[in-house]
């Protein structure tokens, strides 16, 4: 495969991730709690997110409230209201990058911008850390209360569909920036004893003579 169906590829990667991470960043399913009373018309599932928490009754209905304040979090959600933001901004612009600077694209015609693509594969390795790590806190959290024999029963959590939505996207957002920065590597060769750096498309640090005798 070459070079522009990898950034092809990456891209697409690039947008699934980023739509994971607006879905973990807007739904309240980051921790969940069922519990059943006597009378199962009582049951109701709670749900825990980064801006609200719900309550679903077993009729259907939901409600849901804001956090009264940014201090009343625990520590976990108060990094990951951060780090989930700040990977949403460097995914996107990655993906504006990428999009510019591909070579699939005609956005950009300079062939001296075009390696920026690196700068894109490394913003979405960033972007891929930030949102695996408040996850992984958070079902390090959750996971750690549901076998403490102290918390009640009633108050364990379960590890909500955010988690795993953001595990993905971490995933994605990880594996299209290695390919990125694997294929946009400065590169190293050498041309009648002269060494020569080079990316995919552009040549740079090359004497004038020695880049006309590749070129012929």
């Amino acid at each position: 495969m070459g070079s522009s169906g990898v950034q092809m590829v990456c891209l697409a990667y690039g947008v699934i991730g980023l739509i994971g991470i607006i879905v973990c960043c807007a739904l309240p399913q980051w921790k969940v709690t069922s519990f059943i009373v006597s009378n199962i018309v009582t049951a109701q599932n709670s749900q825990e997110g980064l801006w609200m928490n719900c309550v679903v009754q077993s009729t259907g209905q939901q409600q849901c409230k804001n956090y009264d304040s940014w201090l009343v979090l625990p520590p976990d959600l108060q990094a990951a209201r951060a780090m989930t933001l700040i990977s949403c901004l460097l995914s996107s612009l990655s993906i504006l990058i990428l999009f510019l600077g591909a070579e699939f694209t005609n956005c950009v015609e300079n062939e001296d911008v075009k390696p920026i693509s690196l700068v894109a594969g490394v913003g979405m390795l960033l972007a891929g850390l930030f949102i695996i790590i408040p996850v992984s806190w958070s079902a390090h959290i959750v996971v750690r209360d549901f076998y403490n024999p102290l918390v009640v029963q009633s108050q364990k959590m379960e590890l909500g569909v955010c988690i795993f939505v953001g595990w993905g996207a971490g995933a994605l957002l990880l594996l299209a920036g290695g390919l990125l920065c694997c294929f946009s590597r400065l590169k190293c060769g050498h041309l009648d004893g002269t060494a020569m750096y080079y990316t995919d498309t552009v040549y740079c640090n090359v004497p004038t003579s020695v880049n006309k005798q590749h070129v012929e």
